[in-house]
């Protein structure tokens, strides 16, 4: 049983004729943040287990509470819903697109670069961390070049959470933001 409404494609399946070439359908907005592709099967299993870990201690808590230690369930009640936000968080970290600029989330920072200072982004070999780790390996990384001659910025590895044994899904990500800066960088 087909369930167009849960595929990230589905605006591309009801295309007509008039709409063939690849153009923005009208009533899409194209000046909200878009992450242009999937998140991984590393980061989504990683954010299910810590979800269920939080059902767990949600769990403990109410024990805690019917046993009567309500200064106790209220620690683990904050425990879970920190580790719930850290899940969360989890799930937004990545590269994220606009027609205002590029936008790189992090665990604990994001960076935002407008297009107007983008110089160039493009696919490059270098060393990347595997899995957000210190350990680096040889591998590919999608980076802006700010205008001012600053040190490039690294948007998506194919060694990081989304795309760890997925080089086929990194191109794809590699070629929508490529795209999305040739589009929006003038």
């Amino acid at each position: 049983m087909p369930l167009p409404f849960l595929t990230a494609d589905r605006a591309f399946d009801e295309l007509d004729d008039d709409h063939a070439d690849g153009a923005a359908l009208p009533h899409e907005v194209q000046d909200r943040w878009r992450r242009p592709y999937r998140p991984g099967p590393w980061r989504v299993g990683a954010a299910a287990v810590l979800l269920l870990l939080a059902s767990y201690m949600l769990f403990a808590a109410m024990i805690v509470a019917f046993a009567g230690a309500l200064p106790g369930a209220g620690v683990c009640v904050a425990a879970a819903t920190a580790v719930i936000a850290g899940a969360l968080r989890m799930l937004r970290v990545g590269a994220w697109v606009s027609e205002l600029g590029v936008r790189r989330i992090g665990f604990f920072s994001t960076t935002t670069l407008p297009w107007a200072r983008v110089a160039a982004v493009k696919t490059v070999q270098q060393p990347v961390k595997w899995l957000g780790m210190p350990r680096t390996v040889q591998g590919q990384a999608v980076v802006a070049v700010p205008n001012a001659g600053d040190t490039p910025r690294p948007l998506i590895t194919d060694h990081n959470a989304d795309f760890l044994g997925r080089p086929e899904a990194f191109d794809m990500a590699a070629d929508a933001v490529e795209g999305w800066a040739v589009e929006y960088r003038d």
